[in-house]
C-alpha cells in the first residue's frame, strides 16, 4: 500500500508542479525565478532531485531547507532518490552504473570521502559506509510520501495500477513504471506524473517536451526531459483558478533571429524517442531520409547526419526531432544543432523543436 497524504488546499492560492529536478540546482533555482515562485503558492515536487545531474547532495539540502522555512512546500519521492536500495540489497548491477554515472548521489557521497567505488571491497562494506556517513538523509528520503491527495488531483512520480483502490498501488509500480501515459487508471481525479520524458510520446507529434494534459484519460505528465534529452527541459505546471497552464526553462544558450518568414508545406512531424532507434531506409534525399521505424512501423525523415550504420543494421544516432517547422521573419529561437547542412534545429520559445532551412 502506498504511503498517501491527503492535503486541503486554499482555493485562492497559486498551486505549482514540477518533476525530475535531477542534481540540476541551477535551472530548479531559474525555474522558481520564472514563476515568480513566493510563500503566497504551493510548490509540488514529484521526485526525482538526484541523478543525471551534477549536484544532487546540494539540491536535497536546497529542497529540505526550502520545506523547513516554508510548510507550503511539498516533495514525493522519485526512483532516483531512492537509487541507494540497490547497494542496500546488493543488487551487483549498480557497480557498473556508478562507473558509467559519475553524477550519481551514491558516488557524491563518496567522493567527500576521497573514495571510488574501487575502494569498497564489495556492497556490503559500501553499504555500512553509507549507513555510518549518510543514514539520516538516506532515512529522510525514504520517509517521504509516495503520493499526494488533494481534492483536484492525485501527484505521485510514476504511475498508479489500474486497480479499484489506487491506494493499493505497489511501491515499485508507483516509483519505476514506464510510460503511464499510455495506461488508464481507476482514481477519480486527474493523475500528475513524471519519470517518463514526455517527449517518448510524440513519436508522430510535434517535437515538445511540454507537458501532456489528458483531462479526458485524466493523466498529466510533466517529465521534460532534463538532464537526460540533450533538448530536454524543466516543466512548471500550475493550477490556478481551475486551469492548468504552464511554463519551463532549459539549458540551451544560443539564440537566433529569423530573418524571414519560412511555412513548412510537408507537413513532416514526430521525434525519434529511446529506445527506438533501428530504422529501415526508404527512400534518401539530398538532407533528409525516409525511414521506417522498425519497432513502431511507422515513418519518419531523418535528418542525414543523424543517420549511422552498426554492423548490418542502421540506426538513429540519439533522440532527435523529425518535425519541420514554420517561423516567422524576427522570430528568436534557440539553436539545438547548427551543424548539420542545409537545415537547422531549432527550439521555439513554445517549446517545439524542429528543423528549419538555413537562410
Amino acid at each position: 500500500m502506498l504511503d498517501v497524504r491527503s492535503l486541503t488546499l486554499d482555493k485562492t492560492k497559486r498551486i505549482i508542479v514540477t518533476s525530475d529536478i535531477h542534481a540540476n540546482l541551477e535551472l530548479f533555482k531559474k525555474l522558481l525565478n520564472k514563476v515568480n515562485f513566493t510563500e503566497d503558492d504551493y510548490l509540488f515536487i514529484n521526485g526525482d532531485l538526484c541523478e543525471k545531474g551534477p549536484n544532487s547532495l546540494e539540491v536535497v539540502e536546497y529542497v529540505r531547507n526550502l520545506m523547513t522555512v516554508n510548510q507550503n512546500v511539498f516533495l514525493t519521492k522519485g526512483n532516483c532518490d531512492v537509487v541507494f536500495r540497490y547497494v542496500f540489497n546488493n543488487l551487483q548491477g549498480i557497480i557498473p552504473y556508478m562507473k558509467r554515472q559519475p553524477y550519481s548521489i551514491l558516488n557524491e557521497m563518496i567522493n567527500i570521502y576521497g573514495k571510488t567505488i574501487d575502494d569498497f571491497a564489495d556492497l556490503k562494506e559500501l553499504s555500512k559506509f553509507y549507513r555510518e556517513n549518510f543514514g539520516e538523509l538516506i532515512d529522510w528520503l525514504e520517509s517521504l510520501p509516495n503520493a499526494y491527495e488533494t481534492e483536484d488531483f492525485i501527484i505521485v512520480h510514476a504511475a498508479l495500477e489500474n486497480i479499484n483502490d489506487w491506494k493499493e498501488t505497489k511501491d515499485e509500480y508507483s516509483l519505476y513504471t514506464y510510460a503511464f501515459g499510455e495506461s488508464e487508471h481507476q482514481a477519480n481525479k486527474n493523475v500528475i506524473v513524471g519519470h517518463w520524458p514526455v517527449v517518448n510520446y510524440r513519436a508522430t507529434d510535434i517535437s515538445s517536451h511540454n507537458p501532456l494534459i489528458d483531462l479526458n484519460k485524466r493523466i498529466i505528465s510533466i517529465d521534460g526531459g532534463n538532464q537526460i534529452k540533450p533538448d530536454g527541459q524543466l516543466n512548471a505546471l500550475i493550477f490556478e483558478n481551475g486551469e492548468y497552464s504552464f511554463t519551463f526553462v532549459d539549458e540551451l544558450t544560443k539564440e537566433m533571429m529569423i530573418p524571414e518568414d519560412f511555412e513548412d508545406t510537408t507537413g513532416r512531424k514526430g521525434t525519434v524517442t529511446y529506445p527506438n532507434y533501428e530504422i529501415n531506409i526508404l527512400e534518401r534525399e539530398k538532407f533528409f531520409t525516409l525511414c521506417e521505424n522498425k519497432n513502431l512501423a511507422i515513418k519518419q525523415w531523418i535528418k542525414n547526419e543523424y543517420l549511422s550504420e552498426e554492423g548490418e543494421k542502421v540506426v538513429c544516432k540519439d533522440d532527435l526531432s523529425t518535425t519541420f517547422l514554420s517561423v516567422s521573419k524576427g522570430e528568436r529561437v534557440k539553436v539545438v544543432d547548427d551543424q548539420c547542412e542545409g537545415y537547422t534545429l531549432v527550439k521555439k520559445q513554445t517549446g517545439e523543436i524542429g528543423w528549419v532551412p538555413k537562410m
